[in-house]
């Protein structure tokens, strides 16, 4: 029976994360694959921890692998350790907010239960699903690095920088990923469309926005070291 790793990279999450749980759990994946939870808190100041394991012992039959950063290393190195434990066929990123809804996996793994696709990415600027209108320039700014990341990689993708990544899991744990922080997006996109005959898919997804106030931690510092990292691994292939 085919697996999903779903990989979710936490820091001080305590208010959202039990919630996140749940739509996962709830989520019923197509052909019955089952599902893999793998949380990597990247050493939160909250009780992040303690809501995990109280999940934990609420919901024993739910398969979660819990693992933590004795020091902060950032989102990026958050995924790397779960990149690593991951054993399922399929692996998917989701970030411990509201802002992506689980219920949409089955739309990111069906170009891949049909033979096409090896990658799906999940765009927020592509379909009519429903999309929190917010940043003006946060669209801009995505828009650009997307822009960028296209140049170097020749691909057409319209949301580089989305969560919503689904890896054929063999071929994610090939790569050599460095980024520790936020430029994991461009630095896997550049080096996932580098893989002979690779076939990248892109399909359309809601998007439910948080504002600062609400807990969103990207800012625009993390722009400029995405442009970095775009030219960084596009240009000089390391």
């Amino acid at each position: 029976m085919k697996k999903l790793s779903i990989i979710i990279p936490v820091y001080n999450e305590e208010k959202t994360i039990h919630l996140i749980l749940d739509k996962v759990r709830k989520v019923t994946l197509p052909q019955n694959i089952e599902k893999e939870i793998i949380i990597v808190n990247d050493c939160s100041t909250d009780a992040t921890t303690k809501a995990i394991q109280d999940y934990k012992e609420s919901h024993s039959d739910f398969p979660i692998y819990f693992f933590e950063h004795e020091k902060n290393k950032g989102k990026g190195a958050a995924l790397h350790t779960g990149i690593a434990k991951a054993t399922g066929d399929y692996t998917i990123i989701q970030d411990a907010d509201l802002e992506y809804d689980p219920n949409e996996y089955a739309i990111l793994l069906q170009p891949v239960l049909d033979g096409f696709a090896d990658v799906v990415y999940g765009s927020r600027f592509m379909g009519g699903n429903a999309h929190r209108v917010l940043f003006f320039w946060h669209t801009i700014g995505n828009r650009f690095l997307t822009f960028l990341s296209n140049m170097f990689t020749n691909l057409n993708l319209t949301d580089m920088e989305t969560c919503y990544k689904l890896f054929n899991t063999q071929l994610l744990q090939t790569l050599k990923l460095k980024e520790k922080r936020f430029g994991f997006e461009p630095e896997v996109t550049a080096k996932i469309a580098r893989i002979p005959k690779i076939r990248i898919y892109e399909v359309g997804i809601s998007y439910y926005g948080r504002t600062y106030d609400e807990g969103k931690k990207i800012n625009w510092k993390d722009g400029f070291k995405a442009i970095f990292c775009i030219i960084k691994y596009g240009l000089l292939r390391l």
